[in-house]
């Protein structure tokens, strides 16, 4: 069983009924839009079209979070802006339909129909939630650590260097390769854990 993913910070979401909070929604713009367009592009659009469901789901949330928070039943956060985001996109590709989609067409909004009743869009989106969430905790940590310290990370974790090619290549011993992986896990850890937390 994969773990679960992070979950979008509650204090973010309730910050988002206040259309003036510009801080709140460029954060949110800035994690969810990325996401929004990368599975876009993935589903045959073109890059602008990809960035017109970005915008289009962006004044959907904002237009309709305040209702959202209020109902008892409202679930979880992630599952009601992947059910946005799907149907911006199918209703964004038909009612293109009769102009070139990108490169899948006409194929590219059937694929999308098709895979909006499937769990493989949940999947995706949580995928790419993450993907993102890293992207941005490696951003925030890599400017608190020396260079070395950060490739020993990097090139252990992410590129998959042992860790004796590791420390050969940084020049430093196969100890300081430990030291430095472990003091970047814990700051990206620390960073995940205080960007992230139950709505």
């Amino acid at each position: 069983m994969s773990p679960s993913p992070p979950k979008t910070r509650a204090s973010l979401i309730l910050r988002l009924p206040n259309a003036a909070d510009a801080a709140a929604w460029e954060e949110f713009a800035e994690i969810y839009g990325p996401i929004v367009y990368r599975m876009g592009l993935g589903h045959g659009m073109q890059p602008a079209d990809a960035e017109d469901v970005v915008q289009e789901v962006l004044c959907s949330v904002a237009k309709s979070v305040p209702q959202w928070l209020e109902r008892a039943d409202r679930g979880k956060f992630r599952a009601w802006l992947l059910r946005i985001s799907r149907n911006t996109a199918i209703n964004f590709l038909t009612r293109r339909a009769t102009r070139p989609l990108g490169a899948g067409g006409e194929d590219a909004a059937r694929e999308l129909a098709e895979l909006a009743a499937a769990d493989d869009l949940s999947r995706q989106f949580d995928l790419e939630y993450r993907r993102e969430v890293f992207t941005r905790a490696a951003e925030q940590v890599r400017n608190l650590v020396n260079e070395p310290t950060w490739q020993a990370f990097w090139m252990t974790h992410v590129e998959g260097v042992s860790i004796a090619d590791a420390a050969t290549r940084i020049g430093v011993s196969v100890g300081s390769i430990y030291v430095s992986r472990s003091r970047v896990m814990a700051r990206m850890q620390e960073f995940v854990q205080k960007a992230m937390d139950d709505p």
